[in-house]
């Protein structure tokens, strides 16, 4: 899509400033705050929003509120996307300012890494306790891989993200990639290990799993990892996750297989004791999805008092007629297979 010449001379206006500038190139490390840039880029809170303001305006980045906080991120949009990061290719990032803002820049990261240890390591024990109770997630992990196949494509996004985990395994894969979490705590602790891994094209936000502030039908993969068991609704939030599907898009779902733990419900806050084939297809086919695969894995051992992990492949019905996107310029949505 072109754009007239009087938007592209005021684009070009809002990104020609040092700080601005500045302020693009950090964007392209991940997500930050008001609090963040200040600290940063050494300048005041109204200089810094008001840099912002012209930026967002310029459509060149985005906000997102998290509880009292808001971040800012580079567009979702592809060609403002695309256009921002031609432009900071061409900064050297040997120079002295850029060098000091990603010195300052990773103690930021740093900080927030601390953080998200430290309540990583308030709630190992539960987590672990549940863990050890199932098959190793690495095994879970080598299946979404080997199911997603090897193409590159545009876009996923990751209902309840948790960790991040399923964020960065596909990062090699995706070009954009957005997980959303209602826990500010579990947010920080995904920024923390996306920021550790070196992954720059994926973000997280706050947001519910029944109301996810992403956009529909933009989505070539949704996955919901281990999410299900704790939700009221689990057949709304295939619905939801549906309608944010492109056409032939793809849904992946691990959880757990029936069972009847009842301390899960009672000491974990798991609503629901697994899910069969066929209340998962039953759900799909409302939703507008076809039960393309489901895969078991059985636990280790004595399967006595242990999770059997299934996971469950969906896509959307719709065929896709047509790419708009130039194959010169991005990875044609219907090479994903």
């Amino acid at each position: 899509m072109n754009v007239t010449l009087d938007t592209m001379v005021d684009t070009l206006k809002a990104a020609a400033e040092s700080s601005r500038l500045r302020i693009l190139i950090l964007l392209a490390q991940g997500d930050l705050t008001v609090s963040d840039f200040t600290e940063i880029l050494g300048q005041s809170q109204p200089r810094v929003s008001r840099h912002l303001k012209l930026l967002l305006e310029a459509g060149l980045i985005g906000r997102y509120q998290e509880g009292s906080w808001a971040f800012f991120r580079l567009s979702d949009q592809e060609m403002a996307r695309a256009f921002v990061m031609r432009l900071i290719a061409g900064v050297d990032a040997a120079d002295p300012q850029i060098v000091r803002d990603m010195e300052r820049l990773e103690t930021v990261k740093r900080r927030r890494q601390e953080r998200a240890t430290e309540y990583f390591s308030q709630n190992a024990a539960s987590w672990d306790e549940i863990r050890s109770l199932h098959v190793p997630d690495k095994a879970v992990e080598t299946a979404i891989l080997e199911l997603v196949g090897k193409r590159p494509f545009q876009s996923m996004l990751d209902l309840g993200t948790g960790t991040g985990r399923v964020l960065e395994i596909l990062s090699p894969l995706y070009r954009r990639g957005v997980g959303i979490d209602m826990s500010r705590e579990m947010l920080a602790v995904a920024r923390a290990n996306l920021e550790r891994a070196g992954v720059t094209n994926a973000q997280v936000r706050q947001g519910d799993i029944f109301a996810p502030p992403v956009e529909r039908d933009a989505y070539d993969l949704v996955t919901i990892h281990q999410v299900l068991h704790y939700l009221d609704d689990p057949a709304r939030a295939i619905s939801e996750a549906a309608r944010l599907l492109r056409p032939s898009g793809r849904l992946i779902i691990v959880d757990f297989a029936p069972h009847s733990l009842e301390f899960l419900r009672e000491e974990h806050a798991h609503q629901r004791l697994g899910f069969s084939d066929r209340q998962i297809g039953e759900w799909f086919a409302e939703a507008g999805l076809d039960l393309e695969s489901s895969q078991e894995f059985e636990p280790q051992g004595n399967s006595g008092g242990r999770l059997t992990v299934k996971l469950w492949l969906g896509r959307d019905r719709r065929l896709l007629i047509a790419d708009p996107i130039p194959t010169s310029h991005a990875v044609r949505i219907g090479e994903v297979a």
